[in-house]
């Protein structure tokens, strides 16, 4: 699925961010440009810069992908 950033994603709301991921069984990954990183991973989240307006895929491997995306929209910080 691809979202928009609405919010910078750095400390606190990076750590919500990966706390909420990790709620899930799934492998969740975010690609932005050539990064592929782990949405559980806080260095990783971090290491992507997420800044308003940036484009990201989320692509989750496993049954919860519509609970992964409305978490992410519920969040405040993507929209569709």
């Amino acid at each position: 699925m691809k979202l928009t950033v609405q919010k910078p994603i750095f400390a606190e709301s990076a750590s919500q961010f990966v706390n909420r991921m990790s709620e899930f069984s799934d492998t969740i990954l975010v690609k932005k440009d050539q990064w592929v990183v782990d949405a559980k991973s806080l260095l990783g989240v971090l290491a992507v810069s997420l800044q308003p307006g940036h484009e990201v895929t989320i692509d989750v491997q496993g049954d919860h992908g519509m609970e992964v995306k409305q978490a992410l929209l519920d969040s405040g910080l993507f929209q569709e």
